[in-house]
């Protein structure tokens, strides 16, 4: 009889998601998140997603072609012990906390995991090393999209009208 795993491990890479499972000797799971679960809305003023008259505050929705995956990944992680090993830059670090929000983890614990090669031994170090979700870096990417929403929105709206451009 297989034994049930207690500990989730969640990467962007489905490719790397087998080869980090058969490090950890069994004891884990590792589930893939296929790169961004959650983008701005569409909605509101222009479109933008994004709370122009209160500091800019943006307004996520799950991406609606990963609601299957969403759903597949919140089952497997109810109940367990969650580790997000998302990519280590900004990017990777938005995208972690994003599943940690709607995993409703607790952005308190020591649960994010960094290494910079997929090899065994620093797979095993960045165990020995979880902190938390860094949300500097999470505003850093937060930032650099909401930018690129406005501007190319707005630049893409102008294009259009002025050269008959699909797109900025």
């Amino acid at each position: 009889m297989r034994e049930i795993m207690n500990k989730i491990i969640i990467v962007e890479s489905p490719s790397k998601s087998k080869t980090i499972e058969s490090y950890m000797g069994g004891e884990y799971k590792v589930l893939s998140s296929k790169g961004h679960v959650r983008d701005l809305a569409i909605s509101g003023v222009g479109g933008l997603g994004i709370d122009v008259n209160h500091n800019f505050k943006p307004n996520y929705i799950n991406i609606p072609e990963k609601k299957a995956l969403i759903e597949q990944i919140k089952k497997e992680c109810a109940g367990k012990e969650v580790y997000i090993a998302t990519d280590p830059d900004r990017e990777g670090e938005a995208i972690g906390w994003h599943l940690a929000v709607i995993l409703g983890l607790d952005m308190d614990e020591l649960n994010r995991i960094e290494f910079n090669e997929i090899t065994k031994p620093a797979i095993l170090e960045a165990f020995n090393h979880p902190r938390k979700i860094d949300k500097n870096l999470v505003s850093s990417q937060e930032t650099r999209r909401i930018i690129d929403r406005i501007i190319g929105f707005k630049l893409s709206t102008l294009l259009q009208n002025k050269i008959k451009s699909k797109s900025a």
